[in-house]
């Protein structure tokens, strides 16, 4: 009788596979989350504007003595497709007036803004090829998305032209080109 009557306890709830189980599929997803609120504030890029508020504020009457001032010029940029990483390329920007003329601008500069990591940002002066006609030699360090901005200065006003661009690994360059 005794024998039986080992037999015929319920195990403990702490010995069950499923309780175990469930304990140790909580303790990982509280792990996981723990480790991503560390990483997220540990690598905090600081794209973050200090002053948000004060410019979202003046937003509306900064676009609109913008729209004001707009001289109407056609601005465009030739940002060559075979861009790799760390490869230096040529990229050019043409900007014309109404009418098509070569529009003349007292300086223009190239901006790169890497969107995940703000210390990767870089900027150049560019070269006028003629009027209305300018180049830089650029060289990208990294792989991934980049905003680029072409600012041009005229009579103390500032217009800018942007595009996002991708720069590709140079292996993922030479396997597409194998593709093709």
């Amino acid at each position: 009788m005794t024998a039986s009557r080992a037999q015929s306890q319920p195990t403990p709830a702490w010995k069950s596979p499923w309780v175990i189980g469930w304990i140790a599929l909580v303790s990982v997803v509280l792990i996981v989350n723990l480790t991503l609120v560390i990483l997220g504030i540990s690598t905090n890029p600081g794209l973050v504007i200090e002053t948000f508020y004060d410019r979202g504020q003046n937003h509306e009457k900064t676009w609109a003595s913008k729209q004001a001032r707009d001289p109407g010029w056609v601005m465009q940029a030739d940002i060559p497709q075979d861009l790799v990483v760390g490869a230096p390329k040529v990229l050019r920007f043409v900007l014309v007036d109404k009418a098509g003329r070569p529009a003349a601008v007292e300086e223009a500069h190239f901006y790169a803004y890497r969107p995940s990591d703000s210390q990767r940002d870089f900027d150049l002066p560019m070269i006028e090829e003629g009027p209305g006609r300018f180049r830089v030699d650029v060289s990208f360090p990294l792989m991934g998305a980049w905003d680029t901005l072409i600012a041009v200065r005229h009579g103390g006003e500032e217009f800018t032209h942007g595009r996002r661009i991708q720069v590709p690994a140079p292996a993922a360059r030479t396997a597409l080109s194998a593709v093709n």
